[in-house]
């Protein structure tokens, strides 16, 4: 599958070709000197592939002349008879999605669904769910972890990140009495203006005549905040629809309490790692009543994630935590 800011453009044939841009003579000569004959038009040159293991190769050696000469070279692919190429990127990136490319066509053909699983309050009535992207077909299974690091790589986590996210609404529109609150995940690194990038969200849960009271967008990122004033803007934009923010896995990876306390959600979902086995450890005691404390001092709603054990659950109900998500009220499934 090649791909164009994040859609299918045109199927990966065993014949193309590889355009670059902007070519010169010093690339040429490398290129001809492995054994590749380019045919030159300005702005740009084309090589011919005849399967995707030639076209790695091709991108392999344009990538280590890149790297040897320090230039700037973009590149593009476009199918035999073809005019058109798809979108054009750096050839890192490009030789990524080629490798990549049967994972990819899971966000391109939007091969996933969404299953839930339940939020209990303190009297474990089901409050609210939690929405989790899963495969919808079993010849093309994947895990959200690889397949949201893949589109990252690949330059597509907002085109997924997105698409994830409308998803989600749609299935809850389908599933969810109005009053359900639906916790719906998205990567803030995916958004780059918050009006703008959310703007197909804002509008997909006003056509279906949802209320936005009804939404939590949960803070879900593999890497380290940088940009704290960056996501506090993307808050203001989500509350200023009515849209609740909830900090995902606080007290473990890169979810540090330090950054709880600025960013100030409505809702703080602490790590299963911590709540696991809790009511005998001592240690993850201290962490569980440090984090509802500081919660509790802005106005934020403690949610205690991964709980399996009654035990576990009582002493967190006990410090303050108001809400619960795990194996003991229910697993992840289709709505």
């Amino acid at each position: 599958m090649i791909f164009s800011n994040g859609s299918a453009q045109s199927a990966l044939e065993d014949r193309g070709y590889v355009r670059f841009r902007p070519y010169s003579a010093p690339f040429i000569a490398h290129m001809q000197q492995m054994g590749y004959r380019s045919e030159q038009s300005f702005p740009d040159c084309q090589f011919s592939y005849r399967s995707k293991d030639e076209l790695l190769l091709l991108l392999e050696c344009s990538r280590k002349y890149n790297f040897m000469c320090g230039e700037r070279l973009l590149v593009s692919l476009a199918n035999k008879g073809s005019e058109h190429s798809s979108l054009w990127l750096g050839i890192c990136q490009m030789e990524y999605r080629v490798k990549n490319n049967d994972v990819l066509g899971v966000i391109v053909d939007k091969l996933f669904e969404n299953h839930i699983q339940p939020i209990v309050n303190a009297d474990e009535e089901i409050v609210g769910y939690e929405f989790l992207l899963r495969p919808s077909s079993k010849k093309r299974p994947f895990s959200p972890l690889e397949l949201f690091a893949i589109a990252r790589e690949s330059g597509l986590h907002s085109s997924l990140d997105q698409a994830a996210r409308l998803a989600a609404i749609e299935t809850s529109a389908q599933h969810l009495p109005r009053g359900m609150k639906r916790f719906i995940n998205f990567l803030p690194s995916s958004i780059e203006y918050p009006c703008r990038s959310l703007n197909d969200t804002f509008k997909k849960i006003e056509q279906l005549a949802l209320d936005t009271r009804d939404f939590v967008f949960e803070v879900v990122e593999t890497e380290r905040i940088r940009h704290l004033a960056h996501l506090q803007h993307i808050f203001e934009v989500c509350r200023s629809y009515g849209i609740a923010m909830a900090l995902d896995d606080v007290g473990a990876g890169f979810s540090s309490v330090e950054e709880m306390s600025r960013l100030q959600p409505d809702y703080v979902k602490i790590d299963r790692s911590i709540v696991s086995g809790c009511r005998n450890d001592a240690h993850k005691q201290r962490q569980i009543k440090d984090i509802i404390r500081r919660a509790v001092d802005f106005g934020g709603k403690v949610l205690v994630e991964g709980v399996e054990r009654r035990e576990d659950f009582e002493f967190c109900l006990d410090s303050g935590a108001v809400l619960a998500q795990g194996y003991l009220f229910g697993r992840p499934g289709k709505p």
